[in-house]
């Protein structure tokens, strides 16, 4: 009997893939900092794709625009331009979703990143990611187009959400317990606090 690729999961399909359970155990809660869950945020129009970067001490995330949609190369860029920026204690591991976009996850190797993966179908195993997505699609649904968004809208978007109180967070906001424990992405500054719809 011939066996394909239909017969394995999607994720032995992830060269260097280890699943969450080879997470150390603070990559697993939320202390301390620098741990981080990446998920797509996928759009109506065919290619248009989101990364979404949600790191789970400070409840902080970080979205932009893929031009090249849910390719594994480019996406792995984008998350060492992201990232690297960042002090080592800052970018200790990442978990991704089993999809074919993270495959190139080893790549951020080098940035010291340890990378992990859920299992298969649980999306919960990184549900801070899960629920900004979910935050973030009250001002950008499915049918959004992505290209004619302007670039400053979706910065705006991105700094409410990580300027609104979080009861989780003894009512202060993401951003403030990211800089808190002294995280700063290049060019940044305090922002106000603000509401998100």
């Amino acid at each position: 009997m011939r066996m394909g690729l239909s017969s394995q999961t999607k994720g032995n399909t992830i060269p260097y893939r280890q699943g969450r359970d080879a997470r150390p155990p603070e990559g697993v809660d939320r202390q301390p900092p620098g741990h981080w869950a990446a998920d797509l945020m996928l759009f109506s129009t065919y290619g248009q794709a989101a990364l979404v970067l949600h790191e789970r001490h400070s409840r902080r995330l970080l979205a932009l625009r893929l031009p090249e949609g849910k390719s594994a190369e480019p996406i792995a860029l984008a998350i060492g331009q992201v990232l690297g920026g960042l002090p080592e204690a800052a970018r200790r591991t990442i978990a991704f979703d089993n999809g074919a976009e993270f495959a190139r996850h080893f790549r951020r190797h080098d940035l010291g990143i340890a990378t992990y993966f859920c299992d298969t179908h649980a999306p919960g195993q990184k549900g801070g990611g899960e629920n900004g997505i979910g935050r973030l699609r009250r001002v950008l649904p499915r049918r959004t187009d992505l290209a004619a968004l302007p670039e400053e809208l979706l910065a705006q978007w991105v700094r409410a959400y990580n300027n609104t109180p979080r009861k989780g967070l003894n009512y202060r906001t993401p951003a403030e317990v990211f800089i808190r424990v002294g995280l700063r992405l290049e060019g940044e500054c305090t922002e106000s606090r603000t509401v998100m719809p």
